[in-house]
């Protein structure tokens, strides 16, 4: 299975990368995580006919700004995944006059809202609200026989311990420079997502969404990982490629 970062900004596109986008290929299906403008390399990766799966974590304009693109591909078929309301957003953004609507693109596209808890899909999956300004889900995938976390905009909290235990790999946000913290602003900085997946035994980490105007640079990123003890951990780049 390959991990596939697309996107590793937060907030706005730079020199450093697009806003956030990941792509999970399993040998079933792909498993897209959020829409930020990383997306528009998603067909660079998938090039079959296998079903493409889409989960939204929350609305802010990074996480989705991606999804006027969705036109360019030929996927066999798209299901879009988010919390209740997802559709009715999605209505109103993804849709005439600011882009064209999901029902006249080149494939099938499916909408649905998913509640806190485990679903089976063609893959388990357990969703948990996390703590953002805005309301925000993470995920957890059980798919052949690996376990992947993603928590993105977040701050420290149970749902994203509880998301990561025992995980393959805990992809998390890192928006927040080491050190820093803001409680009306909840993310994460590089020793709070060290933490989670200790505290979770996550086997990896993975940090991304690293706000785009803090972290400027590549350099700063790999900087970030030096306050991390006991965990395996990598900071994200666009089309960086993890085997698990």
């Amino acid at each position: 299975m390959q991990i596939i970062f697309l996107g590793t900004n937060g907030w706005f596109d730079s020199p450093t990368g697009s806003t956030i986008c990941t792509l999970i290929n399993a040998e079933g299906c792909h498993i897209i995580l959020d829409a930020g403008n990383g997306i528009y390399k998603a067909d660079s990766f998938v090039k079959d006919g296998l079903p493409v799966y889409l989960f939204l974590s929350h609305f802010h304009l990074d996480h989705i700004q991606g999804l006027h693109v969705l036109n360019k591909f030929s996927f066999s078929r798209l299901t879009i995944f988010g919390q209740q309301g997802t559709a009715e957003r999605l209505d109103a953004i993804i849709n005439e006059p600011y882009t064209v609507p999901l029902d006249r693109l080149p494939y099938p596209v499916t909408v649905r809202d998913l509640l806190p808890g485990r679903h089976s899909l063609p893959f388990s999956v357990e969703c948990r609200f996390l703590v953002h300004a805005s309301p925000c889900m993470g995920y957890r995938f059980q798919i052949e026989g690996k376990t992947v976390a993603y928590c993105p905009d977040t701050g420290v909290c149970e749902s994203a311990e509880l998301l990561a235990r025992g995980a393959d790999l805990l992809i998390a946000e890192c928006a927040h420079l080491p050190g820093e913290s803001n409680t009306a602003w909840p993310h994460l900085n590089p020793q709070d997502a060290a933490g989670i997946a200790r505290r979770a035994g996550a086997r990896r980490l993975a940090l991304t969404h690293f706000d785009a105007g803090r972290y400027t640079s590549q350099q700063m990123r790999e900087d970030a990982l030096s306050g991390i003890e006991g965990v395996d951990a990598v900071a994200a780049r666009d089309e960086m490629v993890l085997d698990i």
